[in-house]
């Protein structure tokens, strides 16, 4: 179907407008004050509500292969959806992990059949598949970034071969994205802690993650991105003492070392381990909240540059362990654009900035074609949000596989109304409309 969203407040580069968009074809036709068309259309009365832009979340772990029972590329797309976020990109670390190519392009294929979101994927990096990952360059249009785990993570993900991370540097065309915890540090404090205290529980999960452990590993990844001028991503910023490497005082098209904050991050502290457990149990940790006040500001400020969610679900039971056999990860990605319009409404951030961290922002860091504006001739990737009708957090409405969220019961200010991808009114009413599935990403890379 065409429509035509009628007088709306229309949030796009800055600024907010009102009037009309004509959606023609899986495309942003028209942006007017007033607009009459001469064929078809549906229209949909936007008075009161906003438009948006979809949100683009570059850090996901949707589990498919091998993972399945925790999540999957088409549940968790659909609660993808209905939180706003129209396009995503997924991390190598599913079982197995994406170390070749053909494990790559396996999961292009599930996602062209199941997801009812845009989506991209990234190639893994472990210490063996250098070839296979420096073959990525071929493809520098068509997938999102290389992944690598500079910590801890599952099976042999982890890359701590120096010669490697110097291969990967030197060798890169597309933009590299990090998880950045130093694991020496990581061990140390756990050997420590174990004996001091034998047993430990969530709230020691910062003091073995530490502030630390976060900067060392950071400061090496630049250090090898200076030395090669390799365009370097490095995903969830949670500290204070990482921010003196960031910088704002270039543009975001000009920078070639850029970083991600997310939404919990912005959100809990370590006070909440009292009362949330395992449940807020991540890595890198929620910290002491000096980290938070801190990641506002930088965030604010621009030297953090996108707003994400590092969706990662695990079953109930996964996560109701005791601490140390519990999984790591918060399921996200239904509410992250809630969660920062909450925000917006305690006077933390615009509405023009959320727009900005979570949309304009991340098409340009990933030079993603053809979205995340609201441009004539843009694909129709649209957000539709009431700031006035309250939307509370419950088993019922709750769409990941998984089944539960650390914010349950918590009550935001807004709704989403409706989500398009491509053009197509995918989310309305509560309900995800499947007959259509999103599209592979497509990248401006030169």
């Amino acid at each position: 179907m065409d429509y035509l969203i009628k007088n709306t407040g229309i949030v796009n580069e800055g600024k907010i407008t009102h009037g009309d968009v004509l959606v023609k074809n899986g495309k942003i036709k028209q942006i007017a004050g007033s607009i009459n068309t001469s064929f078809n259309v549906v229209e949909i009365d936007g008075t009161g509500l906003h438009l948006l832009p979809g949100a683009i979340d570059d850090q996901v772990h949707f589990r498919e292969p091998g993972l399945t029972h925790k999540a999957n590329i088409h549940t968790e797309s659909r609660a993808a959806v209905a939180g706003g976020v129209t396009s995503f990109m997924e991390m190598p670390n599913t079982n197995p992990p994406v170390f070749t190519q053909e494990l790559l392009e396996d999961k292009y294929s599930i996602a062209s059949k199941t997801s009812v979101a845009n989506y991209s994927f990234y190639m893994g990096t472990s210490n063996d598949n250098i070839e296979e990952v420096l073959k990525t360059n071929k493809k520098k249009n068509e997938v999102c970034g290389i992944k690598m785990f500079m910590g801890s993570s599952t099976g042999n993900l982890l890359v701590d071969n120096p010669l490697v991370l110097d291969k990967v540097f030197a060798g890169s065309e597309i933009l590299i994205a990090t998880h950045c915890e130093e694991e020496s540090i990581i061990k140390a404090n756990l050997a420590r802690l174990k004996a001091e205290k034998g047993t430990l529980e969530p709230s020691d999960h910062p003091i073995i993650r530490d502030e630390e452990a976060c900067f060392e590993s950071s400061f090496k990844a630049i250090q090898f991105a200076k030395k090669y001028n390799s365009r370097l991503h490095i995903l969830h910023i949670s500290t204070e003492r990482e921010l003196p490497l960031f910088t704002n005082m270039l543009p975001l098209k000009d920078k070639r070392i850029t970083t991600e904050v997310c939404v919990h991050h912005l959100h809990f502290t370590s006070n909440d381990y009292a009362e949330l457990g395992n449940r807020i149990k991540c890595n890198p940790a929620i910290k002491a909240p000096h980290n938070r006040a801190a990641l506002w500001e930088a965030l604010l400020d621009d030297r953090l540059d996108v707003i994400a969610t590092d969706h990662a679900p695990h079953t109930w039971a996964e996560k109701d362990e005791p601490y140390e056999k519990a999984h790591a990860g918060l399921p996200l990605v239904q509410h992250s654009l809630l969660l920062m319009l909450h925000y917006v409404q305690q006077g933390k951030i615009s509405l023009e900035k959320v727009v900005q961290k979570m949309s304009h922002a991340v098409a340009d860091c990933f030079d993603i074609k053809e979205r995340g504006y609201i441009r004539e001739d843009y694909h129709a990737d649209l957000v539709l949000v009431d700031l006035n009708k309250a939307y509370t957090v419950s088993k019922e409405n709750i769409l990941y596989k998984c089944g539960w969220s650390p914010l349950e019961g918590f009550s935001f200010p807004a709704t989403i109304v409706n989500t398009f991808v491509n053009g197509h009114k995918v989310y309305g009413n509560g309900v995800v409309d499947e007959s259509k599935a999103g599209l592979r990403l497509q990248f401006e890379r030169h």
